[in-house]
């Protein structure tokens, strides 16, 4: 990432649970109350989704957007409705083909500024088995001790 891309939210547990194949980057048509909600930094996207309907279209489902205070309850957004992604067709068609293998899904990773306007990072992911889990905790376990005897010495 360079400087002018701004990290609002990231999924840090999708790492842990998913292994990570293929990333994309997407818009996300916004209301004027989201946008500025995102601008303060008041969204989660821990529980997120995407989902890809008949390869024509990618939906956003279970981000909650905190409703923005200033808006008033008439011009405010729902906090956990559908979002629509912006993306081209032929990366719809690739991740409508791979979601339909078994065990294939698409997880967001973070969500950022560019140029003024906020990306969404998605990822076409495996679900990881416990083992798998297991294993990336001795490998972080392992590395976190060398760190230390490095610093030791």
């Amino acid at each position: 990432m360079t400087d002018d891309n701004k990290i609002i939210a990231s999924n840090r547990k999708a790492g842990f649970e998913y292994t990570l194949l293929e990333r994309f980057e997407a818009g996300i048509a916004l209301q004027g109350s989201e946008i500025k909600s995102i601008r303060a930094g008041q969204i989660s996207i821990q529980e997120a989704y995407v989902d890809v309907e008949n390869g024509k279209e990618a939906w956003l489902l279970e981000a909650h957007i905190a409703p923005y205070e200033q808006a008033g309850k008439f011009f405010n957004h729902e906090p956990r409705r559908k979002r629509r992604l912006l993306l081209h067709k032929k990366e719809i068609r690739e991740l409508w083909n791979n979601v339909r293998i078994k065990g294939m899904t698409i997880v967001p990773i973070k969500v950022y500024f560019k140029d003024g306007r906020a990306k969404l990072e998605i990822a076409l992911a495996k679900g990881k088995k416990a083992y798998d889990k297991r294993a990336t905790i001795a490998k972080r376990d392992e590395a976190r001790d060398k760190e230390r005897a490095m610093r030791v010495r």
